[in-house]
């Protein structure tokens, strides 16, 4: 009796069914080199410090606010005397669940939904969300200083994709750069908040694109147009509903999103960062799908995590994991 073809067809050769999606086999050609673990870490400045940490809770200094926020992973315990958590501005409390409703308490004056803040020169305004979020993650800092080198150091045009855009710090500083950026996201408040950060800024004239769409239908849309960017940013949340319903779960979908960016990419491209936020997963797994994904294309992998350093203690407190494919 003959084995079946599929049993020898090597295993990069074949395609497989999870939940209904096809799935193509594991791309050929050589591995990018890889870096890791990669940790980039944000240091205390005058825009933004972690104070202190510690009893599930963060307290925190944007520009001229102090903040204390729920953070699951600060299971130690405070460094900073009860006086300097005391001493604060605002305070979120109800559901502490990262996808939960709650609410602010302010304990000196009531403040407005919208504050000043900056970042390296750029103004914006920070939010008091009902989901703890203050419309910024200074985490990103890191990010957004390589993407602006990458960018001014190419001396020519440079196209940047930032899918899952939210409130848009990192399309102002590509943009401030001199790239031209398009800039998705699902919310059409979060597009409405990038926008007046936008004119906040100063850079309304600076060629930035606003889509509010699912990503995964906008970036199939522009690979079927041929389009291609040099940078392509994605900060995907765990869970997550386009304008229209459509459904985004991380694991199931991530893979293929990568896929479809690796297709519009342009012909001289210069990266692709993945930042993953509230996952049960390490670094290891998004190094992986990226080294899979990038298979031939050279450059290299860099994985890791993202932390702020805090400033009592200097303990570090981990936000989220990263993987970048760097041309070089």
């Amino acid at each position: 009796m003959k084995p079946s073809r599929e049993k020898n067809r090597p295993h990069r050769q074949r395609n497989e069914r999870r939940n209904g999606e096809r799935l193509a086999g594991r791309r050929a050609g050589q591995l990018p080199d890889e870096r890791l673990p990669l940790i980039l870490e944000v240091l205390p400045n005058d825009d933004y410090a972690l104070l202190d940490s510690g009893h599930g809770r963060k307290l925190e200094r944007y520009g001229p606010y102090r903040i204390i926020r729920p953070e699951g992973q600060a299971i130690w315990q405070p460094a900073a005397d009860d006086s300097e958590w005391d001493n604060v501005d605002a305070i979120f409390t109800g559901d502490t669940d990262e996808e939960g409703m709650g609410r602010w308490r302010f304990p000196r004056v009531p403040l407005g939904e919208t504050w000043p803040m900056r970042h390296d020169g750029i103004p914006y305004l920070g939010r008091f969300t009902s989901f703890r979020h203050v419309g910024v993650f200074p985490e990103q800092a890191s990010h957004w200083a390589h993407l602006e080198g990458l960018i001014e150091a190419a001396r020519r045009p440079v196209k940047v994709l930032n899918l899952f855009g939210y409130t848009g710090l990192a399309s102002l500083v590509a943009a401030r750069a001199g790239a031209q950026v398009t800039h998705v996201d699902a919310s059409k408040k979060a597009i409405g908040w990038a926008r007046e950060n936008q004119e906040m800024a100063g850079l309304s004239d600076r060629p930035i694109r606003w889509i509010c769409e699912d990503a995964v239908k906008f970036s199939e849309r522009e690979a079927r147009r041929g389009n291609g960017y040099d940078i392509i940013l994605l900060d995907p949340p765990a869970y997550g509903r386009g304008p229209k319903g459509e459904v985004w779960q991380l694991f199931q979908h991530l893979p293929a999103l990568i896929e479809t960016c690796r297709s519009i990419l342009s012909p001289k491209p210069l990266a692709v960062v993945l930042t993953a936020y509230s996952i049960r997963s390490s670094f290891f797994a998004i190094h992986a799908l990226m080294r899979d994904s990038f298979a031939g294309m050279g450059g290299r992998v860099e994985s890791g995590e993202l932390i702020i350093r805090e400033q009592s203690a200097g303990r570090a407190l981990s936000t989220s994991l990263f993987a970048r494919w760097v041309a070089r």
